[in-house]
């Protein structure tokens, strides 16, 4: 699924899934910062609570251009409980409604987005830096070195991405078809599956969704209530110490197929999660994407897995498929059931007409909708 646009684009986020809640560990509370001053010298931070300080990372020197600081100390912090991503912008009414549910004392809206930077995929907010500091770990919001950087359209990333993608503080990327962009701080972010901030001026010029994201603060808050009032394709990940609370309660695990021996019986066993979807349309899929998992990607658009996923897609629409508790984009017994699960939203248990919109919502091209169902007829032939 190498062409573009694909799934839907937040689609531009890497709409998140039912039960990855339980997946996704992070903690809101600790955070630590790693940035540079002018000099090259480490430039003072507050400490990040207990267990342990944060370390201050050398490297090569800031440009000379004189920090823009934003706000000072003193910001009193309200990290989310909840974080909310739409496959379109919230409207204002609907962040109205959400904010007079049950416990939520606020409620923000933001931007968001997904690039290619040196051929590595990341996803980013694209936020206000004087409104937008209050909702990150203590250590963060009271940094202004973050969101003097921010301002300026450089990129604070969180450290863990920097250490899988080996990026090196200071230094500059190349966007795909897009600027030259520079890490200018790490730090501990404490939102699942964001690589880091950008401005929502950069957002913009990136070709960022606004308001695709929710992020809501308040204990015992409804994430069932608060994701019916987003909309359809909309999803909530608890976060921080809900997170925490939700993490204590034993899951309860349901294999949807198993471990088939053999790709057939895998595309088989799948296709019941969507009842009226023929196995031999995801067959077809993944044929085409990957030659049923040997070409997995990542794909020049970002696409991952057998199935070639965009990561904000997963997030909405993959599945746990044999029970081992991680719904991971790269397993096929995960990614296989995940794709009927997002043709079953797309309409593809109605047939006809509306199964080639559902494969067309799959990935945005009639050229690929006729090439995947002139195969899924090959297949209904060769196994009837």
């Amino acid at each position: 699924m190498n062409q573009a646009p694909r799934h839907p684009r937040f689609t531009p986020l890497r709409a998140l899934v039912t039960g990855l809640a339980a997946t996704i560990v992070v903690t809101v509370a600790a955070g630590g910062v790693f940035l540079l001053n002018d000099t090259g010298r480490p430039v003072a931070g507050e400490a990040a609570p207990p267990p342990p300080s944060p370390t201050v990372l050398p490297g090569p020197l800031a440009p000379s251009a004189p920090p823009r600081q934003i706000g000072g100390p003193g910001v009193p912090v309200t990290p989310p409980q909840l974080l909310g991503i739409a496959p379109r912008p919230v409207p204002q009414e609907t962040v109205l409604r959400i904010a007079k549910v049950k416990h939520v004392e606020k409620v923000a809206l933001v931007g968001g987005g997904g690039v290619r930077l040196s051929g590595h995929p990341l996803q980013l907010l694209a936020v206000e830096p004087a409104q937008f500091r209050s909702w990150t770990p203590e250590p963060v919001a009271q940094h202004p070195e973050v969101w003097s950087a921010i301002a300026r359209g450089e990129v604070v990333a969180d450290p863990a991405v920097m250490k899988r993608l080996g990026m090196v503080l200071g230094k500059e990327y190349q966007v795909d078809n897009g600027p030259r962009l520079r890490i200018a701080a790490s730090a501990h972010l404490g939102f699942p599956n964001i690589d880091g901030l950008i401005s929502k001026d950069l957002g913009a010029r990136l070709g960022f969704s606004e308001g695709v994201v929710v992020l809501v603060h308040g204990d015992n808050v409804s994430g069932t209530r608060v994701r019916k009032l987003m909309g359809d394709g909309s999803s909530v990940v608890p976060i921080g110490k809900v997170k925490e609370e939700a993490a204590r309660q034993p899951a309860a695990r349901t294999t949807l197929v198993g471990r088939p021996a053999s790709y057939l019986e895998l595309y088989r066993k799948a296709a019941a999660v969507c009842p009226g979807l023929s196995w031999t349309v995801l067959a077809a899929i993944g044929q085409v994407e990957s030659s049923h998992g040997r070409n997995n990607g990542p794909s020049s658009a970002g696409a991952l897995g057998p199935m070639q996923f965009m990561p904000a897609t997963w997030r909405a629409y993959g599945v746990d498929g044999d029970g081992d508790g991680v719904a991971d984009i790269w397993n096929a017994y995960d990614a296989v059931p995940g794709a009927a699960n997002y043709l079953c939203a797309t309409g593809a248990a109605g047939g006809g007409e509306s199964l080639r919109k559902a494969v067309w919502a799959y990935n945005h091209s009639w050229d690929y909708v006729n090439k995947v169902l002139g195969l899924a007829g090959a297949y209904a032939r060769a196994y009837p």
